[in-house]
């Protein structure tokens, strides 16, 4: 699965296997979510590939707990990917909405409010659901 922002400074490819039959979705509740719509999904055991063209115009933003990065693309505003460093180890969760040549009946919709969750649960939480294997690179990083 590929995905990327709207001007393809941040792509993704997310593999999958096997090849889902469906996608579960969450629909986030937080203010931020909510404003810009973010939809997301991950597969525990899938692998996730970021690749950035050109970093200078990410911006990462973290609210609340600050425990998670939302990585923005200064140029075209899409949140393609959500990052959460745990225990020193990288977790991931990428924005459906970012998706590209996806079936649409495939995404299982649902909505997740995760107020009043406390920060070891959050993360907790996100160590089970969220990608584990994420490579996260820039352009000019690339062989």
């Amino acid at each position: 699965m590929h995905g990327k922002c709207h001007c393809g400074n941040i792509s993704f490819s997310l593999a999958w296997e096997p090849d889902p039959t469906e996608i579960p979705t969450r629909a986030c509740t937080c203010s931020f979510c909510i404003k810009h719509g973010g939809v997301w999904t991950s597969n525990p055991s899938g692998a996730l590939k970021v690749v950035v063209k050109d970093p200078s115009l990410v911006s990462r933003y973290a609210f609340g707990t600050r425990t998670a990065e939302f990585h923005t693309c200064a140029r075209c505003g899409i949140v393609p990917v959500v990052t959460s460093r745990i225990d020193g180890h990288l977790y991931a969760v990428v924005s459906v909405n970012a998706f590209e040549g996806i079936d649409q009946s495939l995404l299982r919709r649902a909505s997740a409010s995760f107020d009043g969750e406390g920060k070891e649960s959050r993360l907790a939480r996100r160590k089970r659901n969220w990608i584990a294997n994420v490579e996260y690179i820039a352009a000019d990083k690339q062989a």
